[in-house]
C-alpha cells in the first residue's frame, strides 16, 4: 500500500511542478479555440469511469525506404481531442483531486535533431498553447503509465500505435506479474467515435472550406481536360491545387479514364484518356485533417454519347434522390434505399435488366441491380475520409440515425466493364463507368450541399469542359 501511495504522489507531483498556463493563446497552426477541445474532453472524460487511466498514442511515422519516411499525418483522436501534430506523442488522463487532468508527452527541443527535421514545439511550447493540463518530455511517458497502473487505474487505450506502450499495458512489471488483467484493458474509441460523427459549427466550416476546394480543384480539371490527355495529368491539375490552396489530398486520387472508370478502387492513374471515353475523378481534399470527398464524371472530348447520357442521367437521379433522403431522424439506409430504387428502376427501363423494378431492387436491396452497383451509397466523413461512427458497407451493426450536424457523402454509380464475364454487359453501355458524388450536411431543414458548387448536370459539364485547353 506505501508503494501504490507513493506511485500516485509521483503523478500528482508532476501537476504540482507544472506551471499551468490557463489563457486562451492558440499556437499558429489550432484551427479551433481552446475552449472547444476542452468542451470535446469534458465531454468524453465525463463518460469515462474515473478510474481509467486515458492513452491516446500519436501515429507513429512510417518509413518508405531507408531513411525516407511517408508524409506523416497525426491521429485523428489526437486532432479531435488536442490539435497536436507531432509524432511520438501521447495523450494522457487521469482523475486526480476529484478532476480530470490531462497530460501530453512529446518530444524534447533537440538542436541536432530540429536542424535536420524542423522546430518542435517542446512541452515548455504545449502548455502554453495546447489544451492540457500539463506537458512532459515523451521520455517520462513509460514511468508514469506504469506508476498510474500500479496506482490502479485501469488502461483505457488506442493500442496497435505505439509499441512499447503497449508492451508496458500489457507487461506491466516482469518480475512480479502483471498489475491488471487483460478483461480490465478497455477502448476509449467506443465513446469518442459517437462524440465524432456530429460536427460542430466550426468543424463544418472547415469541411465546408474543404468542399470548396475539392470543388473549384474539380472545375479546373475539367476546363483543362482534353482528349488523349493522360490520367496523371488530371490528378496532377487536382492535387496541384489543392496544395496552392494550402491542403493536401485526403486520399489517393483515383483518375479512371474509359474502362478504368469501371475499378471502383482504380489508383495507378497512369493511362491515356482516348476521345470519346469519360473520365471518372474521385478527388478529396483535406483541411486541419477534416476531409472533402468528391466523384465527378464527364466526356474528354467535353460531349457525352447517347448512351453515356442515358447512364449519367440515371446516376444523377439516384444522387438526387440519395440526397433528398438526408432527412434528420431518418434511418441510416434511407438514402441508399432511395438511390437504388431510382437505379433498378432505370435499368429496367432501359431494357438493361429484364425484370420488374421491385424484382430488380430484390426484397433486401441484393437484387440483380447489384450486378452494376456494387459498393454503398455513402459514408460519415470528417476527420476520416471515410469517417468513424459506423455506416459502412460491410459494417455488421446498422449505420446511425441521421442526425443534425452529420456530414455524409452521397454517392452512387453504375459500372458497365466489358472485361466482366460474370454478368451480361449490353454492349451500348459497354465501358461506361460513372459515378457522382457529393458531400452533405445534415440539418433540421434539410440536406446542405456543401459541394455544391462542383457542376454536375450534364449540360453545366458540357459547357466546362476543355474551356481552358
Amino acid at each position: 500500500m506505501a508503494a501504490r501511495r507513493t506511485k500516485l504522489r509521483f503523478i500528482l507531483l508532476h501537476f504540482k511542478n507544472t506551471g499551468i498556463d490557463g489563457g486562451l493563446r492558440i499556437m499558429q497552426g489550432l484551427p479551433f479555440e481552446l475552449s472547444e477541445y476542452r468542451s470535446r474532453q469534458e465531454q468524453f472524460l465525463m463518460q469515462m469511469p474515473q478510474d481509467s487511466l486515458v492513452i491516446i498514442p500519436n501515429n507513429p511515422k512510417s518509413v518508405r525506404s531507408n531513411d525516407t519516411h511517408y508524409r506523416y499525418r497525426a491521429n485523428s483522436y489526437m486532432l479531435y481531442l488536442c490539435g497536436w501534430e507531432e509524432p511520438e506523442s501521447i495523450f494522457t488522463a487521469l482523475f486526480l483531486d476529484g478532476q480530470w487532468k490531462t497530460t501530453l508527452f512529446v518530444r524534447p527541443r533537440d538542436t541536432n535533431s530540429e536542424i535536420w527535421e524542423g522546430k518542435r514545439i517542446g512541452p515548455e511550447g504545449a502548455i502554453n498553447g495546447w489544451p492540457i493540463d500539463q506537458s512532459l518530455t515523451i521520455e517520462d511517458a513509460d514511468t508514469y503509465i506504469l506508476n498510474a497502473i500500479s496506482s490502479g487505474f485501469k488502461p483505457s487505450i488506442i493500442q496497435g500505435l505505439n509499441n512499447r506502450i503497449d508492451n508496458i499495458v500489457l507487461n506491466q512489471d516482469h518480475e512480479n506479474g502483471p498489475v491488471i488483467e487483460l478483461s480490465d484493458i478497455q477502448d476509449p474509441r467506443s465513446i469518442l467515435d459517437i462524440m465524432r460523427t456530429t460536427k460542430s459549427e466550426s468543424e463544418i466550416e472547415i469541411m465546408q472550406h474543404a468542399a470548396s476546394i475539392a470543388s473549384s480543384a474539380h472545375v479546373l480539371a475539367m476546363e483543362k481536360t482534353f482528349p488523349s490527355m493522360g490520367e496523371w495529368q488530371i490528378q496532377a491539375i487536382i492535387e496541384g491545387h489543392f496544395i496552392d490552396s494550402e491542403s493536401q489530398w485526403s486520399y489517393p486520387s483515383i483518375v479512371g479514364g474509359g474502362e478504368n472508370a469501371t475499378i471502383l478502387h482504380y489508383s495507378s492513374n497512369s493511362e491515356t484518356i482516348v476521345d470519346g471515353d469519360l473520365v471518372l475523378v474521385d478527388a478529396g481534399c483535406e483541411v486541419h485533417g477534416y476531409a472533402s470527398d468528391i466523384t465527378r464524371t464527364w466526356p474528354v472530348s467535353g460531349t457525352f454519347t447517347e448512351p453515356q447520357k442515358e447512364i449519367y442521367n440515371l446516376v444523377l437521379e439516384a444522387e438526387i434522390a440519395g440526397i433528398e433522403a438526408c432527412i434528420a431522424g431518418s434511418p441510416w439506409k434511407s438514402m441508399h434505399e432511395a438511390s437504388s430504387a431510382v437505379l433498378a428502376r432505370g435499368l429496367v427501363e432501359l431494357g438493361i435488366l429484364d425484370c420488374s423494378a421491385s424484382e430488380a431492387l430484390g426484397k433486401n436491396l441484393d437484387g440483380p441491380y447489384r450486378n452494376y452497383f456494387m459498393h454503398g451509397t455513402g459514408h460519415l466523413l470528417g476527420l476520416d475520409v471515410h469517417d468513424v461512427g459506423g455506416g459502412r458497407k460491410g459494417d455488421k451493426k446498422p449505420g446511425p440515425v441521421l442526425k443534425p450536424g452529420m456530414v455524409v457523402t452521397v454517392e452512387p454509380g453504375l459500372y458497365f466493364a466489358s472485361w466482366r464475364d460474370d454478368v451480361e454487359i449490353p454492349e451500348r453501355y459497354a465501358g461506361i463507368g460513372i459515378r457522382i458524388e457529393d458531400d452533405v450536411l445534415i440539418t433540421e431543414e434539410g440536406p446542405v450541399v456543401l459541394s455544391s458548387g462542383c457542376p454536375k448536370s450534364i449540360a453545366e459539364i458540357e459547357s466546362i469542359v476543355g474551356k481552358s485547353r
